[in-house]
């Protein structure tokens, strides 16, 4: 029962369509307008506006933020189940049901999430990204690569990555498996543009 319930509320909380609803109110549709992505960074590009772009972000980092620590409150001291539902408000945002299973890309809402339960992570993530950003100045290309390489520091030093979640889970494997899974739907949304980059790269080589 308790799966289940950290399941529902992750996923209730996840599927609240923050871009979809906010540029509503604006009179425009965000799951066809741009690059369609149900995100912050869809919302900033199409409503030119830093702000409205900031809104969305930070409602979808609290939907992340609050799965957490509504589990830690109804199951201090487990990691299992604030895992379990952040990792399926990650899933709802992206794949949202009540907007024909279009969303964002993930990464406020998992951002929101492992601030608090697995800072390790996010850290590594954020530290890549930069370097990447530094070198390339591109915004997607630095979520698709820091996306597996932190995942690889997880793999690669799993003791340390323990020691760095709060609260800690019983064994390795159940970290490594919510790393998986999580990171895994994150850059599956990241597939569209990585294919983009890639066809950018192939032009690129072609006029050479």
């Amino acid at each position: 029962m308790q799966y289940l319930i950290s399941i529902i509320i992750g996923y209730i909380l996840g599927s609240i369509p923050t871009a979809f609803l906010v540029m509503k109110k604006k009179g425009i549709d965000i799951t066809t307008a741009g690059s369609g992505n149900v995100g912050a960074m869809n919302t900033y590009e199409v409503s030119k506006s830093k702000l409205t772009g900031f809104i969305v972000f930070a409602v979808d980092f609290i939907k992340g933020f609050i799965s957490v620590v509504l589990m830690e409150i109804i199951y201090p001291n487990e990691f299992i189940y604030p895992a379990l539902a952040l990792l399926f408000a990650v899933l709802s945002h992206c794949f949202n049901p009540w907007i024909n299973f279009k969303g964002g890309r993930g990464l406020a809402t998992a951002a929101g999430g492992t601030i608090l339960l697995f800072p390790y992570l996010l850290i590594t993530w954020i530290i890549i990204w930069v370097i990447s950003y530094l070198y390339k100045k591109d915004i997607l290309l630095s979520n698709i690569l820091a996306t597996p390489l932190s995942l690889l520091t997880v793999l690669g030093k799993p003791e340390l990555a323990v020691k760095y979640t709060f609260p800690q889970p019983k064994d390795i494997n159940s970290l490594i498996l919510f790393s998986v899974a999580g990171l895994t739907i994150i850059f599956i949304k990241h597939i569209e543009p990585l294919n983009e980059i890639i066809q950018s790269f192939k032009s690129k080589g072609l006029r050479k």
